[in-house]
């Protein structure tokens, strides 16, 4: 990814519906990154969310900057990062749609806190809390690109990390007897603090129940803090590559499974900073053979009860490891050699009705352009799924469609499968190049679907 830093001015022209510059908010801070007064916090952004064009399902014909026509099935589309610069990553409230929040992070340096979904009266989902009311709230403060965000586990607080080696959190700020679901009660927020860390930020992970929060780096390192004090609870020194993913297991997030590009897959216990176990996956320990390209981790996933982990190699592979003490499970073979799986994801079929493991799958995507579904418990593919180019990204979607996933693409697209047979279910269009990322979330009257563009454009379908 591109960390070049540019800061054009552009105007943005739509025909359809959109926020003018008084709708939209800038959290902006003091040199001393000190939390402001509530007055002195806003600062007008320059922004818009587009909303027209072909309804859910219904494809339109739009011209691209080079003169070429391109479908484009989208419900709205987020034009709120700069022009041309990539959307890294693109996270929802944890209670979503109560509040329709996101947050966005991107090549220009910034971060976006802003509702995706339109007022769109036209196919019935008309809501009091959407982008036509919501003003976007841009996150500064960062020097390079924002390739991480996350949000608290009550949706309170939300942190950006970045590639100068940053971590920034704001949280919200309550006024009064606000209804908690209103836009009042959740358009305004302060910058709480930044956190530092020397490195790269390769990943956030917040813990599931507490204000703990987990970033892993460039350098190695993983750091973990309280918030909303900001002090650093542990700086985590095992790995010797960079962290690529970290994982606090469910239920109760008692320990932290942390990756790197060195093979190496650790459980701490954040308590002491101690490794409970830790193991080399794809390669001997301290092999003098080790190759990043070839035996590095690049992906995982943990199951719903928190006793498996999937395990994504840089040349193709899976494993399964068993997270009481490390040991392999099984091998996942079924990927092209030498293409790295990109994205992992656990799904319980029958949410928890059939114990014993049974009905749990695990969904991979990779490089080949390949998605492959695999029982867990007999380590069979049962679909396939197929794109033109590398899968980026993979979401699994909420009760009661557990029965669906929804993958990301550097073909430009993204598609919703049937992950019990491989049935295609949709074929999302409009983005012009490499879909970085993907969210799915209920909303009113079906899901919604939102991307992270590399041409810095967030689209949403609902499905």
């Amino acid at each position: 990814m591109s960390s070049e830093q540019h800061h054009e001015e552009q105007d943005h022209e739509q025909d359809d519906a959109q926020l003018g510059e008084e709708d939209i908010v800038e959290v902006v801070e003091d040199e001393g990154d000190e939390p402001m007064d509530d007055d002195d916090d806003n600062e007008q952004y320059d922004g818009e969310i587009v909303i027209g064009g072909p309804g859910p399902g219904e494809e339109d014909m739009v011209m691209t900057e080079d003169g070429e026509m391109r479908e484009d099935n989208s419900w709205t589309a987020s034009t709120l990062h700069a022009n041309q610069q990539s959307v890294f990553t693109v996270s929802l409230h944890p209670s979503f749609p109560n509040p329709p929040l996101a947050v966005s992070g991107g090549e220009d340096d910034a971060g976006f806190l802003y509702c995706p979904i339109p007022n769109d009266e036209a196919s019935g989902s008309s809501s009091s809390f959407n982008s036509d009311n919501f003003p976007p709230t841009k996150l500064t403060g960062h020097t390079d690109s924002v390739v991480a965000t996350g949000w608290n586990f009550d949706g309170e607080m939300v942190a950006t990390g970045g590639m100068d080696g940053k971590v920034r959190v704001w949280r919200r700020v309550k006024k009064g007897t606000q209804d908690e679901q209103t836009v009042e009660g959740w358009k305004n927020w302060e910058f709480l603090t930044s956190l530092e860390t020397g490195s790269e930020i390769t990943w956030l992970q917040w813990h599931p129940k507490g204000n703990v929060l987990a970033a892993g780096c460039e350098d190695a390192t993983v750091w973990m803090w309280n918030l909303p004090s900001g002090n650093t609870l542990a700086v985590l020194s095992s790995h010797t590559l960079s962290s690529t993913a970290g994982i606090f297991p469910p239920p109760a997030g008692k320990s932290l499974l942390t990756c790197s590009l060195d093979s190496s897959l650790i459980l701490w216990d954040p308590r002491t900073s101690v490794p409970i176990w830790k193991t080399s996956v794809f390669t001997a320990a301290n092999s003098p053979e080790l190759d990043p390209s070839e035996h590095g981790i690049t992906s995982l996933a943990i199951s719903p009860n928190g006793q498996i982990a999937a395990v994504g190699s840089s040349s193709g592979q899976v494993k399964l490891i068993n997270l009481l003490n490390g040991s392999t499970l099984n091998t996942l073979i079924g990927h092209a050699e030498g293409e790295s799986i990109e994205a992992l994801v656990f799904v319980d079929l029958l949410n928890g009705a059939a114990g014993g493991g049974k009905g749990v799958v695990v969904v991979s995507g990779a490089t080949d352009g390949k998605g492959f579904v695999w029982d867990v418990h007999t380590g069979r593919v049962r679909a396939e799924l197929q794109h033109d180019e590398p899968i980026t990204s993979i979401a699994a979607h909420p009760s009661p469609f557990l029965h669906q996933v929804t993958t990301a693409s550097a073909d430009s697209t993204l598609k919703t499968w049937d992950i019990r047979t491989g049935a295609l279910l949709a074929t999302h269009k409009g983005h012009a190049g490499v879909v970085n990322g993907v969210a799915v979330a209920p909303v009113e009257g079906g899901q919604a679907i939102i991307s992270a563009g590399d041409e810095g454009v967030s689209l949403v379908w609902k499905l």
